[in-house]
């Protein structure tokens, strides 16, 4: 079920997402806006958000491309829309299980202009 849409942006787009109703979704949703530096992962975009979680029932290491994931052990939001360095084929696998909660609206290969250091921003839509 949708819950709330975010907008990602930084200094050469931004991407639009809907995520669902999870715990970790609803911990987002409260601490934004968020503001932080990207680093990238083989074809990820991910970078620290001021939530704690726990790993949930239905977390997945390996997601769709576009995936809005939650890293519990890094408290970072992970965006992967490629291949990351422990990737099998052509899977996006996150370095552990992530939660899930959401995807990005459109095309995710528009995260390929984010650059490590770059200034994000999260705000809801």
């Amino acid at each position: 079920m949708s819950y709330a849409r975010i907008r990602i942006s930084w200094p050469k787009g931004a991407v639009d997402a809907t995520l669902d109703d999870t715990p970790t979704a609803r911990a987002l949703v409260a601490a934004l806006p968020v503001k932080a530096k990207a680093q990238t992962w083989g074809e990820e975009v991910y970078f620290d958000i001021p939530v704690t979680a726990v790993l949930e029932r239905d977390a997945k290491q390996v997601v769709p491309p576009g995936s809005v994931c939650f890293w519990v052990e890094g408290s970072a939001l992970a965006l992967p829309w490629g291949r990351t360095p422990v990737s099998e084929g052509d899977e996006s696998r996150l370095v552990t299980r992530c939660n899930v909660l959401g995807t990005l609206d459109g095309d995710p290969r528009g995260l390929a202009s984010v650059r490590s250091g770059d200034a994000v921003t999260v705000s809801l839509e």
